[in-house]
């Protein structure tokens, strides 16, 4: 007995990783760089340990269904700060959730928005091809299908949602934007953004705005869906956050991908229908750790610093492949997406050859109407390490697949 909506789901990318390379050594006395994985190694604050030991009682404690007041007054002063939208767009006590990271919670949005049937037929889910499995597996657990948008060199690594016809968006229940994106670090403009917006207004879906590489850039700040709201006039019932949902997380932020920490913003009545889908489903962050977060939102001088470690590595990285495999700095996020020509192929040949351990792009995608996987002839690599390794990986990359 199980959910067969199980079955419809490929296997996760690291267990198909493991499934390739299993059976192959790597190069024989070469240190393992393992690039596969989006998990930030630099260090965290200073201050965090500090602030965690503070509240020593507080880890005996069931945290507060929806956080502290003081944490969602951080996280609404730090949309206002960083997006330049007025104090008043996001209100802590209306439009504030706080999650135990966003990938639970882009889970649930799915199962928040997606009915058993629109307009008497079978909802749909949109996302980018490629895109962040988490997307795939809600909208299969919620029933809808999924209708996945080219996110290709031609669309400037970006779905373009417009472009669908009117019986695909009129069956939309929620769609996946994400920006910077994961994996190619491609950013939407807030032009895009807008468009996305109204189109959702248009067609009375959500946007759920996956936004949790929005501080990791090498260049301009990305645009962030709530500049787009504070644009559009209001929706319904007067919400300037009507048919929007934005995720960010400290965990590429902040390098704490271990605390577990992130937010949801978005229009009033769905972050009260989410906060009562979390009561039965989600577990809450704890007292002591909803402390430190608070200080993180409101601290900048340590994500600028983060900021500069990834310059550093992809000036780096990308002055030793010069152009190789199409290597370019990407708008945001900190993945070098290199096309390579057939991803497993280029995968295997790396671990073998170079002791690097990289995550085929056709493991990232699916296969579209096309007959096309658009991530089969790319590998993605994550600049987690620091800058020793980044080079030494940089080097091994160019030696193998440009050698």
């Amino acid at each position: 007995m199980h959910n067969d909506a199980l079955d419809r789901l490929t296997d996760y990318p690291f267990d198909r990783l493991r499934a390739l390379l299993g059976p192959h050594a790597p190069a024989a006395g070469r240190r393992e760089i393992h690039m596969q994985i989006g998990e930030p190694r630099h260090a965290p604050p200073d201050f965090l340990a500090a602030i965690l030991a503070r509240y020593p009682a507080d880890w005996g404690k069931y945290p507060p269904a929806n956080g502290t007041p003081e944490l969602r007054a951080a996280i609404a002063a730090w949309c206002a700060r960083r997006f330049a939208v007025p104090a008043s767009l996001v209100e802590p006590e209306r439009h504030v959730a706080l999650v135990a990271g966003t990938r639970e919670a882009l889970f649930m949005a799915a199962l928040l928005t997606v009915p058993r049937q629109k307009r008497g037929r079978r909802p749909v889910v949109l996302m980018p091809n490629p895109f962040y499995q988490v997307y795939a597996g809600a909208a299969a657990l919620a029933g809808a299908e999924a209708v996945l948008v080219p996110a290709t060199a031609a669309t400037g690594f970006q779905p373009d949602f417009t472009s669908l016809p009117d019986d695909v968006l009129d069956r939309a229940a929620f769609a996946y934007l994400n920006s910077p994106s994961n994996p190619q670090g491609a950013v939407a403009d807030l032009a895009r953004l807008e468009a996305a917006l109204t189109l959702a207004r248009r067609h009375d879906f959500v946007l759920g705005a996956d936004e949790c590489y929005s501080e990791i850039y090498t260049a301009a700040p990305p645009a962030g869906a709530l500049e787009a709201a504070a644009a559009l006039p209001a929706g319904a019932e007067g919400d300037r956050l009507a048919n929007l949902l934005v995720f960010h997380s400290l965990s590429k932020r902040s390098s704490v991908p271990g605390l577990r920490s992130g937010f949801v913003v978005g229009e009033a009545a769905l972050i009260r229908r989410f906060l009562r889908l979390r009561q039965y489903g989600g577990a809450q962050v704890p007292l002591p750790v909803m402390h430190a977060s608070a200080a993180l939102w409101g601290d900048e001088v340590h994500v600028e610093a983060n900021r500069g470690l990834y310059r550093a590595k992809f000036a780096a990285a990308l002055g030793i492949l010069d152009g190789a495999c199409g290597a370019a700095r990407p708008g945001g996020a900190f993945y070098l997406w290199l096309d390579v020509g057939d991803s497993e192929d280029a995968a295997l040949r790396l671990w073998r050859d170079a002791a690097v351990r990289v995550l085929p792009g056709a493991y990232l995608a699916r296969t579209g109407a096309d007959g096309v996987n658009p991530g089969a002839r790319y590998i993605r690599c994550a600049l987690i390490h620091d800058l020793e390794t980044t080079v030494e990986a940089a080097t091994r990359l160019r030696a193998v697949l440009a050698g």
